[in-house]
């Protein structure tokens, strides 16, 4: 199952993604963890120190590898250098598994460890000094959405993202790559309004959107949440001992986190687990194929030097059967 967790800058996305991956860890479930935000805090979310978080090798940093492996013996891709961010997987392609090692893990993800449950870690990386100023961070964020289009996930397995802040994520299909969309909202009218913006542009695309309150301190911040935001209220979030703990390096044991804390948890999960049975292949290839289509107009041939459209495998559907296929 793919998760992202969204909202503004300061809502409280990292920590509320951390600890859901460390409750799905907790658990014995196999999860990827993803920082799709180039402002990176995930790792530290995790509990790793700051150099062990610098230290984290880059997926951008790494595409051509990436895209290599990815393409496998698609024919409809005759180099690695042609592959974009939304190239999607055909006939030959190679596909990730959240339960597999490949060279791709190999180079990009790297295990941490979560009171004695193991979880990997992705990263895009941040900013370099040869980036600023000539590059955008979609360049970063590209190679996260170029897995996503080329991994298959079952019942009972978890990709965790944290992505960039606000709507951003609207800037590429990546939105669309996820079973459900956790967005992090504050009691505030600047906290609503990216709901709002939010929840616009994902109006046409199927998109499964729960909100999550956070920095919930009473009655009246609850009162305005469900007047704003309606049945799409999952669950809220208050102030928090374990958390401040963390904040502060000194994280105590995750089966000491609150109980209140752990039962909205367990609530994330339950929404999680409900959209499998919703799960639209055809739909989500269809999507994948879309925002291809829109890139190959925008770049256009003379960007690439590769006819991106070719790159679409008509007869292909990322569902079961393309696990057997390919």
């Amino acid at each position: 199952m793919k998760i992202a967790f969204v909202g503004k800058g300061g809502s409280g996305k990292t920590t509320l993604s951390s600890l859901f991956i460390r409750h799905l860890a907790a658990t014995g479930a196999p999860v990827i963890a993803v920082d799709a935000d180039i402002n990176q805090h995930l790792g530290p979310a995790l509990g790793l120190d700051e150099a062990e978080a610098a230290a984290l090798p880059a997926l951008g940093d790494r595409l051509p590898l990436i895209k290599e492996y990815l393409r496998g013996t698609n024919a409809r891709i005759t180099s690695a250098t042609e592959m974009i961010k939304t190239t999607p997987p055909g006939e030959g392609s190679r596909l990730l598994r959240v339960r597999e090692d490949n060279p791709v893990y190999d180079a990009c993800a790297r295990p941490v460890e979560l009171d004695g449950d193991v979880v990997r870690l992705l990263v895009t990386g941040p900013f370099t000094d040869a980036d600023l100023g000539v590059a955008c961070y979609h360049s970063k964020t590209g190679a996260v959405e170029l897995c996503l289009n080329h991994l298959v996930d079952g019942q009972g397995e978890y990709v965790v993202v944290d992505m960039t802040a606000g709507s951003d994520s609207f800037a590429s299909g990546m939105f669309t790559r996820f079973d459900i969309t956790f967005l992090v909202v504050e009691p505030t009218r600047k906290g609503v309004s990216v709901y709002r913006q939010y929840k616009e542009y994902a109006r046409d695309f199927g998109v499964v959107l729960k909100v999550v309150g956070n920095k919930v301190q009473g009655q009246d911040d609850l009162d305005f949440l469900r007047a704003e935001v309606g049945d799409d209220l999952l669950v809220t979030v208050g102030h928090s001992d374990w958390v401040r703990a963390l904040e502060k390096g000194r994280p105590p044991r995750f089966a000491l986190l609150e109980d209140i804390n752990r039962r909205a948890l367990h609530r994330l999960r339950t929404a999680v687990d409900a959209t499998y049975e919703l799960r639209d292949w055809e739909r989500y290839t269809r999507q994948m194929v879309h925002f291809h289509l829109k890139n190959a107009q925008s770049w256009g041939n003379e960007r690439t030097g590769a006819d991106l459209a070719a790159q679409i495998d008509p007869s292909f559907v990322l569902g079961e059967s393309a696990v057997a296929a390919v």
